[in-house]
């Protein structure tokens, strides 16, 4: 089974199962989940449950699957809050880190925001805030107790739920003649919200600025006309 590499072949879904198998997978999602932002983990979820049932490449029962999937999810979520409470100040002063890029942080924290602590469950299937939404949980005010409740309810909902969904429709023939498209699908809508969340603050910076320019503009005019009348 091949799946469409989307980006470096390195890092693609097909290529991490085949050297790394289960271990790979854990591993990308434990450091998605609170440290670095990879590509979309739902389609490496997807084609994890797409081998399981092809059982070739991984051999794992499917509930052992998902039950150490979810597992890396909430270690890899708590890892986030703790380094967003511990470093969370310096995280969110440095506007040219490479790491940690300012918008992505930006991007979580709008999100945390709009949506309060049940952000911890959606933002599971959104790429990049999945990742930095725990940290700006840790450096808030939202507490352990409520975050490991929501945490462990996203874990489950995304990693047995994306991982599952792979497994039973890898079953249909459809599923299994097109696995590239699907995988492609699966890229796009998960990165969907992302990128229109970009668009429309992109809109709003120049709704902002074209009232300013207007005001400005207008300000000059009086201004020059002041200047006439004082000759």
């Amino acid at each position: 089974m091949n799946t469409l590499a989307l980006g470096p072949e390195w890092l693609s879904a097909d290529h991490l199962i085949a050297q790394f198998g289960l271990a790979g997978i854990l591993v990308i999602v434990f450091a998605e989940s609170g440290l670095f932002a990879f590509l979309p983990g739902d389609s490496l979820l997807f084609t994890a449950g797409l081998l399981v049932a092809d059982g070739t490449r991984i051999t794992q029962p499917l509930w052992l699957v998902c039950t150490l999937i979810v597992a890396a999810a909430i270690l890899g979520d708590q890892v986030g809050y703790l380094i967003g409470k511990f470093v969370g100040p310096k995280l969110f002063n440095r506007p040219h880190s490479r790491l940690f890029k300012r918008e992505n942080l930006d991007s979580a924290h709008e999100f945390m925001d709009k949506h309060g602590p049940k952000a911890i469950v959606l933002a599971r299937f959104v790429p990049i805030v999945r990742t930095f939404a725990p940290m700006v949980a840790g450096a808030g005010s939202m507490t352990y107790r409520t975050f490991l409740t929501y945490n462990v309810v996203g874990g489950a909902a995304w990693g047995a739920g994306v991982t599952a969904a792979g497994y039973w429709l890898g079953q249909i023939a459809f599923i299994k003649e097109h696995v590239e498209g699907i995988i492609v699908g699966i890229v796009l809508i998960s990165v969907a919200p992302v990128a229109l969340e970009v668009l429309r603050a992109r809109g709003k910076s120049g709704s902002v600025a074209g009232p300013r320019a207007r005001r400005s503009g207008h300000t000059t005019t009086q201004h020059g006309r002041h200047a006439k009348r004082s000759r």
